[in-house]
């Protein structure tokens, strides 16, 4: 038995896909950018006209993507503290990661779930930050 999670404060989906899933106690987060509500604007990016990335601040797309992943989890009846995985996409392992890091342990100070990094060579939109989450729910 599934339950599919559609968290309306969220950023839409920007394909054929639930924010979330529900199954039995765990909670499976779809891939999530940074993108804001109702909005295609990343923020801290700068597209040129032809929708390329010009210029991107990383500490801006992070500290917006926890705030998604926050989002989500709190509609479907989790919480931050039961976050218990972690799979982060960067597009730029050597230029972001330290960036990345450090605003990771600021978010994940009480909670450190299990985490894996990869360095990816593009995500299917101008983003240069996607997080792949799994939670418990009470």
């Amino acid at each position: 038995m599934k339950d599919r999670i559609d968290a309306t404060d969220a950023p839409e989906p920007v394909g054929l896909y639930p924010h979330a899933l529900r199954v039995g106690n765990l909670l499976f987060l779809s891939g999530v950018g940074p993108r804001e509500k109702g909005t295609s604007k990343i923020p801290g990016v700068e597209l040129s006209d032809a929708g390329e990335i010009v210029s991107y601040d990383i500490e801006a797309q992070c500290r917006s993507v926890f705030k998604n992943v926050r989002t989500i989890v709190e509609s479907a009846g989790s919480s931050w503290a039961n976050i218990v995985d972690v799979t982060v996409f960067l597009t730029n392992m050597k230029n972001d990661f330290k960036t990345y890091n450090r605003l990771y342990a600021e978010y994940f100070a009480d909670n450190q779930p299990c985490r894996t990094t990869v360095e990816i060579s593009s995500l299917p939109t101008p983003i240069a930050i996607e997080l792949k989450v799994i939670a418990t729910i009470d």
